[in-house]
Parts: structure tokens; C-alpha cells; sequence
């Protein structure tokens, strides 16, 4: 197993590999750091490899956006033993389900990512005109992304002990020898924040299909100030995107459809998965939330909703969303149960997003209903409930049986419904409960067994809803066993 001090020992390039179409360059297989990077086409091909692992499937292929709705009560498991149960389980331990593939996946980028830093550094030191703007925007947004995602799995709430441990800040290559330690949850905050703020006079304002752009860079800005309840900040960088972006919402009439395309209008960030080129086929993200049996008799019917988000959708039975469920294993005629999710499958019919094969569906990690919804906490938060409820009821006119929200009704409550319905199945759930300190309750009735291995319902006050460092990483740096996470 790759540790971290392996990771950020190497100084040359891993081998990278692109994607015909979606990079749009030649392929490359391998590149030093310090002769590889000469141009801006070089740095292209390194963010455009940056890109595609950001499609394992220990990260946004799959793990991480099921680890964000398995554990948030919005999904349930039909069976146990049938895979990656630990993610509703919360079976973790630092030498079993530590799921290190988060810690190892986002490790390897960023060397990646700091090599190709250093090495514009460098060639702009030396004296090049060429510009790299762009690449090295792209680059710092990413690397604020994955630290982002990082603090959230292995570090407490930064509104609940920002003095806690977070992860190691690695904004650099290091020595062979070098043993970093983890670095506390507001120092992560802090660089995480220095890389969007540094990256966004360097990106460009037009859309450039499968990166990371200006308006992705405020989008992931104001996902960030929310989690910091920095709430006029998170406003400011959601109205930019939602007023300048250029990006449209889709309509009630056209939300189901959309999931069919690529690239559409409410895709603020959208990661290109592509057949033979890294489509995860029935390791897929699309394949692991189908119906058991539904096309293949290799798909197990992994996760499905639980009854408490469908009560929740059914608020509204005319709610355009019930377009992307079909049914499950357990619904029946007399009990039709509409509990298997089809975004990314592109519809019920398996239809895809328009490429030769269902499972290589696109990955959309910002849409722009998601800027919408933080808009509308984030005004409520201080103190503007009519822009509050503008902004809620662009997302609710998708539930028309639903009255629309008024200064007078819209609620904290009424937003992180909303928030469930829109964003099921895109990994928001779990990190939105723990941060608003609200009490996770989960469905294991459809098991008919009792789980164990955690009470059924819990708070950010269980020492599992963060992760542990693997066994393997404190082997390989004996300084983390002093600072493994409180109950493991």
C-alpha cells in the first residue's frame, strides 16, 4: 500500500493518461518534473491526468459521493454483505474499512498538482513569457478541492473544534525522508481558502468542459465559507456565479432529461468519464445505486433511498425529481417503492449521457441549482429572509405542489430539504448534517436485522463520523499513532 511519505517523496511526474475527446491533447504517458513542464500545452496534459484521478473510483467515481449519502440517512442498504457496506455501517477501524483509498487517491494528486507548481515556479523564474495562468489557477483550485474533501473525512466540524487535528498541509515535494504531521482543522481551512483566493484572478470566465474555470473556483469558494458559517462571504461567492456565470437552470420540464447530457447548463464543474478510458463500468457509480439485476445480474443493488428521503420527495408526488427513481428490489405492486436512483445511469432506461456504454456517465461535482441552494441558506443566515426564499424557490418550482416559500416561512429546515431532494446522490448529505449539528437517523428497518456496529441514530458527536488513519500510514509514519483520531 502507497503511504503518504511515498506520495510526496517522488519528484518526477507519475504516469498520466488522457482521454481522447474530453482532454483534447496528445497522449502522454509519462513526464519529469523538471524537463517535462515547458509549455503551456505540457501543463495542460499534467491537469488534464489531475482530472481523470479525480474519477477513481475511491473518489469521485464513487466512494466519496457514496460516503456522503450512505452515512447521511438519505440512502439505506436492501442487504448486508454485498459491498461497501461500512459506509452505512460505519464499520471503520484504523486495519479494516479505513478506506485509506480517500487518503491515498487525493495524496497522489497532489503531488501531482505541487510538482506542477513548482515546476511553473521554476520555468517563470528562469525567465519564460509563455502563460501559465490558467494551468497553475486550475492547479491551486484543485488542490484547495481536495483538501477541502480531505478535512471533511478525516477532521471534526471547523464550527465544531477548529483547533482539532486535520490533515498534513503538503503544498510542496518533499524529501524521501520527511515524515509531515497533521496540521489543525483551521490551518487547513486557512490554506484552503489562500489557494481559491490566489487561483481566481488567474482563471478564465468561460467554460471550458471537464476543468475547473473562475465561476468553479467562487463555487467551491462558497461551498467553503458555508461550512465556515461564513455566511456573507459564501452569499457574495454564490451571487457571482449565479448572476455572471452564464450558467441557466434547467426547468421543471427539462430537469429529468438533463441527467441524459453532457456538459449542460447547470454544470459548473463536471468530470468526463469516458468508455474504454477510465469508465468504471460495474464498479460505477451509476452501476452501484441501480436496481439489483437491472441490466446485469452483476449489479447487486448496493444502495437505495430510504424511507425517510422518499417521504421527504413525496411531499409533492408531482416533484419532477421521482423522474430519476425507479423501482426497487423490495417495491411490489400493492407497496410500489420507487427507491433506486438513476442520475447516474442518465435515466431509468439506462440510457447514459450520450456515449456507448450506461456507466460511463459524467461525474457533476458542481452544479449550478447546488450555488442556488447555499445562496438562499446564506441570506437566511443573515438575516434576508425574501432573498432567502427567491433564491429557494428557483430549486422548490421543481416540487409544483409545494407552495412557494415566503420571507414569512422559509426555514433552516425547509432549505436542508431542499437541499436533500435537489442534491441526493451527489455526496452532500452526511457533510451537510454534520455541520448544522443535526441528528442522523437510519433507515435499518429494510435490513430486518439490527446493525451493531453503530447506534441507529447518531450526531457529529459519535467518533466515527470521521474517519481513522490507516494502520498502513502510521507504520509508515510512526509520528501519526500519537495523533490518530479520538475512540479508534
Amino acid at each position: 500500500m502507497k503511504n503518504i511519505i511515498k506520495i510526496l517523496a517522488v519528484t518526477g511526474l507519475l504516469s498520466l493518461s488522457s482521454c481522447e475527446g474530453f482532454l483534447d491533447v496528445e497522449p502522454t504517458n509519462s513526464g519529469d518534473s523538471t524537463t517535462a513542464i515547458k509549455t503551456p500545452d505540457d501543463a495542460k496534459i499534467i491537469m488534464s491526468g489531475v482530472m481523470r484521478r479525480l474519477t477513481s473510483s475511491s473518489y469521485y467515481g464513487r466512494d466519496f459521493i457514496m460516503y456522503g449519502d450512505a452515512k447521511g440517512g438519505d440512502m439505506t442498504i436492501y442487504s448486508a454483505g454485498r459491498g461497501n457496506d461500512a459506509l452505512y455501517t460505519f464499520n471503520h477501524n484504523p486495519n479494516a474499512n479505513a478506506y485509506s483509498g480517500f487518503w491515498t487517491s487525493a495524496y497522489n494528486t497532489l503531488m501531482q498538482i505541487n510538482n506542477l507548481l513548482e515546476s511553473i515556479d521554476k520555468i517563470k523564474a528562469e525567465g519564460s513569457t509563455e502563460n501559465f495562468d490558467n494551468y497553475k489557477g486550475q492547479a491551486l483550485t484543485t488542490r484547495a478541492l481536495i483538501y477541502f474533501d480531505l478535512v471533511r473525512l478525516y477532521g471534526k466540524p471547523y464550527n465544531l473544534d477548529k483547533s482539532a487535528l486535520g490533515v498534513p498541509n503538503i503544498t510542496s515535494t518533499l524529501p524521501a525522508n520527511a515524515q509531515p504531521n497533521r496540521d489543525k482543522v483551521e490551518d487547513n481551512y486557512n490554506q484552503i481558502l489562500a489557494d481559491l483566493k490566489a487561483a481566481e484572478t488567474l482563471l478564465p470566465k468561460t467554460k471550458t468542459n471537464g476543468f475547473l474555470n473562475y465561476y468553479g473556483n467562487k463555487a467551491i469558494q462558497a461551498r467553503v465559507n458555508l461550512f465556515m458559517e461564513r455566511y456573507a462571504d459564501a452569499l457574495a461567492a454564490a451571487e457571482d456565479v449565479i448572476n455572471n456565470g452564464g450558467y441557466t437552470l434547467y426547468t421543471p420540464a427539462n430537469w429529468v432529461e438533463s441527467w441524459t447530457k453532457q456538459f449542460g447548463s447547470e454544470s459548473i464543474f463536471e468530470l468526463g468519464m469516458f468508455p474504454n478510458e477510465g469508465d468504471l463500468g460495474t464498479a460505477s457509480l451509476g452501476f452501484y445505486l441501480r436496481r439489483r439485476a437491472h441490466g446485469a445480474s452483476t449489479a447487486l443493488g448496493w444502495f437505495g433511498a430510504s424511507d425517510y428521503f422518499l417521504n421527504r420527495l413525496g411531499q409533492d408526488p408531482t416533484d419532477v425529481r421521482w423522474g430519476v427513481m425507479a423501482a426497487d428490489e423490495i417495491s411490489t405492486n400493492a407497496n410500489p417503492r420507487l427507491g433506486s436512483l438513476y442520475k447516474y445511469s442518465g435515466n431509468t432506461t439506462l440510457a447514459g449521457d450520450g456515449k456507448s456504454t450506461a456507466t460511463a456517465v459524467n461525474i457533476k461535482v458542481i452544479r449550478s441549482s447546488e450555488m442556488y441552494l447555499i445562496a438562499a441558506e446564506a441570506a437566511l443566515q443573515t438575516g434576508n429572509a425574501e432573498k432567502a426564499a427567491t433564491y429557494l424557490n428557483a430549486i422548490r418550482r421543481r416540487a409544483p405542489g409545494l407552495e412557494a416559500a415566503t420571507a414569512a416561512t422559509v426555514s433552516m429546515d425547509m432549505i436542508l430539504d431542499e437541499r436533500s431532494k435537489e442534491l441526493f446522490g451527489e455526496g452532500h448529505r452526511f457533510f451537510d448534517m454534520i455541520r448544522l449539528n443535526k441528528t442522523i437517523t437510519f433507515n435499518d428497518e429494510i435490513i430486518g436485522t439490527i446493525i451493531n456496529l453503530r447506534p441507529k441514530s447518531i450526531d457529529r458527536t459519535y467518533f466515527k463520523t470521521i474517519l481513522p488513519i490507516s494502520i498502513g500510514e502510521i507504520n509508515a509514519n510512526p509520528g501519526m499513532a500519537t495523533q490518530q483520531n479520538p475512540g479508534y
